[in-house]
């Protein structure tokens, strides 16, 4: 099938294609909705500006609609983006969030276009894991919530990291996955990536409530031919 990818940059979507391509169907597309708000009711927000990078990284054609961040807006943009391509599904990143599981859901199925969440309900330790394993290389770009300070921050989600990130669920019982907003990431390469990002200008801003990391801009690593 030709698939269309629900795309925000970050460790979901990205892994949620590549299982979808080791299944044998092909990724055609790029689908973003850029919200004005910070606080999106339904899409991720940060680093969108990199999206062209990111899907040239891809080698894919990007498709992205503005909205202002509300559930409605968002979810218009989603329709308006989505109906202008000829794909036969649409692949999403969702994992647990039931909110955005049901309202992507029901813009595709007002289409006539199938979804595709593969990380669906699944366990969310072994997701990471096997995330980490296929070839995924990711880093946090927001925290929000105790026991992940500023040092996660631009560091690499490899296994020592998921380690710490074990004893921290442990300890503080945040979701291992950033499900309940306790972290966002922006992936640098993966099997899919024809080219990793190198992220320079890099700092981070730390708040009482949350940290981001600040990139200043983004160059493309062209990887060897395999």
């Amino acid at each position: 099938m030709r698939l269309a990818l629900l795309f925000s940059g970050g460790k979901d979507s990205t892994y949620a294609a590549y299982i979808m391509t080791q299944m044998g169907h092909r990724i055609v597309a790029l689908v973003s909705v850029v919200p004005s708000d910070a606080h999106s009711w339904v899409f991720h927000v940060p680093n969108l500006r990199f999206l062209p990078q990111m899907a040239e990284a891809m080698g894919l054609p990007l498709h992205t609609e503005c909205s202002t961040g509300e559930e409605e807006s968002d979810l218009e943009a989603l329709r308006k983006v989505l109906s202008g391509l000829e794909v036969d599904g649409v692949v999403t990143g969702a994992i647990a969030s039931d909110y955005q599981w049901d309202r992507m859901n029901q813009v595709c199925e007002d289409l006539g276009i199938r979804t595709f969440s593969p990380l669906w309900r699944k366990e969310q330790d072994m997701l990471l894991e096997d995330m980490i394993l296929s070839g995924v290389r990711f880093v946090p770009v927001r925290v929000s919530c105790e026991g992940l300070d500023g040092s996660w921050l631009g560091r690499e989600i490899d296994i020592p990291a998921l380690n710490d990130l074990r004893e921290l669920s442990e300890r503080y019982g945040i979701n291992i996955s950033g499900e309940g907003g306790e972290y966002e990431t922006l992936v640098l390469d993966s099997p899919l990536h024809r080219a990793r990002l190198d992220l320079r200008d890099v700092r981070k801003e730390m708040s009482r409530d949350e940290g981001n990391l600040i990139i200043g801009r983004v160059k493309l690593e062209v990887k060897d031919a395999q």
